[in-house]
C-alpha cells in the first residue's frame, strides 16, 4: 500500500500572471470613470464605445444636453461653440436662440447614441460635464454641425481647444454665407425681438 499523496494547496495569496494584472488595471481605468460620470482619456481623449453607450435624455438650449452616461445623467455643455442664450437666469433670450435648440433637438432627439470626446477640463464653473459630442453611428461631429450651419459662434475657452481651429473655421464659413444667426441677427448676442 502506497502512502496517501499530499494535496498540493494553493496559498491563500497567490500571483496573478503580469499580463492579468495589467488587464485588470485596465478595466479598472475604464470603468471607475464610467461610473464616476466621465470618460477616461485615450487617444485623444475618447470613450471607448464598449465600455458604455452615453445616450441623449434632453436638450436643454442649443449647447447643453443631458446625455445617460452609465446610470447617471449628465449635463453636458459642448466645447468651442456658444449659441444663442434661451434659458440663462440673466440675461434676456437672444435672436436665434431658439432655432439654435430646436436645430439640436433636431440632431440630438432623446435616444440619440452619442460618443463624448473630453477635453483638458472635465465640468465647467455650473458642474456640467465639457465634451466635443459625435452622434452615433454616423459620426456627426454636433459641435462643428451647429458652428457650420450657423447656429453657434466659436468659442474658445484655454485650455480646452482640441478642435478649436476646426471650430472657428466652421463658423467662419457661416458667417461669410450669412447662414443662421449671421444672416438672421448680424453675429451673437443679439436680444431676440
Amino acid at each position: 500500500m502506497s502512502a496517501p499523496r499530499a494535496r498540493h494547496r494553493t496559498p491563500a495569496r497567490s500571483r496573478l500572471p503580469r499580463p492579468a494584472v495589467a488587464a485588470l488595471v485596465t478595466a479598472v481605468a475604464l470603468v471607475v470613470p464610467v461610473v464616476a460620470g466621465c470618460s477616461p482619456p485615450s487617444g485623444p481623449h475618447a470613450v471607448p464605445s464598449e465600455v458604455r453607450e452615453p445616450t441623449v435624455v434632453e436638450v436643454v438650449d442649443g449647447d447643453t444636453v443631458v446625455v445617460r452616461v452609465g446610470r447617471v445623467d449628465e449635463h453636458v455643455r459642448l466645447i468651442g461653440v456658444d449659441t444663442p442664450e434661451t434659458k440663462h437666469p440673466s440675461k434676456p433670450v437672444e435672436c436665434f436662440g431658439r432655432e439654435a435648440s430646436a436645430f439640436t433637438r433636431a440632431v440630438l432627439p432623446p435616444g440619440t447614441v452619442v460618443r463624448l470626446e473630453r477635453d483638458v477640463e472635465e465640468r465647467d464653473p455650473y458642474g456640467r460635464l465639457l465634451a466635443y459630442v459625435w452622434r452615433q453611428p454616423d459620426g456627426v461631429f454636433v459641435n462643428r454641425e451647429l458652428a457650420e450651419q450657423g447656429y453657434a459662434a466659436p468659442l474658445t475657452i484655454p485650455p480646452n481647444v482640441a478642435h478649436a481651429d476646426e471650430l472657428v473655421a466652421a463658423a467662419t464659413r457661416a458667417r461669410e454665407r450669412s447662414a443662421g444667426l449671421w444672416g438672421a441677427c448680424g453675429g451673437p448676442g443679439v436680444p431676440a425681438r
